[in-house]
């Protein structure tokens, strides 16, 4: 079973820039699409950005478009997220999974491959 570790979440005033972490056990990483989605206080989980497993596309929700950059060390079987023009309504748990079909980029539902990770939570003030 792999086991998802996210980091770098803080406190961070409107405008800032920061970058989450996040770790995965298992041997199979580079074989799956990854995502980071991120539910705010009140709100769904959604999908916010995802790259696909071979690193040639990525996917990124309307509401960070622009903002935010995921990437992916397979090597290191991490895969980041870059925020910056930080916003308040960026405030969220945000979690790394890998999804089950690429097909969620393209507005379908979307599902994840394994358990959940404890989340890393940002909080924007202005």
């Amino acid at each position: 079973q792999v086991q998802l570790v996210e980091s770098g979440g803080r406190l961070v005033q409107a405008g800032g820039s920061l970058r989450f972490s996040c770790a995965a056990s298992g041997r199979t990483f580079s074989s799956y699409s990854m995502a980071w989605l991120r539910q705010a206080p009140g709100k769904d989980r959604a999908l916010a950005a995802a790259i696909h497993w071979a690193g040639r596309s990525t996917y990124y929700a309307d509401s960070v478009k622009g903002r935010f950059t995921i990437s992916r060390d397979n090597a290191k079987k991490t895969v980041y997220l870059q925020m910056s023009s930080l916003k308040f309504e960026d405030t969220a748990v945000y979690y790394c999974n890998a999804l089950s079909s690429w097909a969620a980029t393209a507005g379908r539902s979307w599902s994840v491959q394994w358990d959940w990770g404890q989340g890393t939570q940002v909080t924007v003030y202005s």
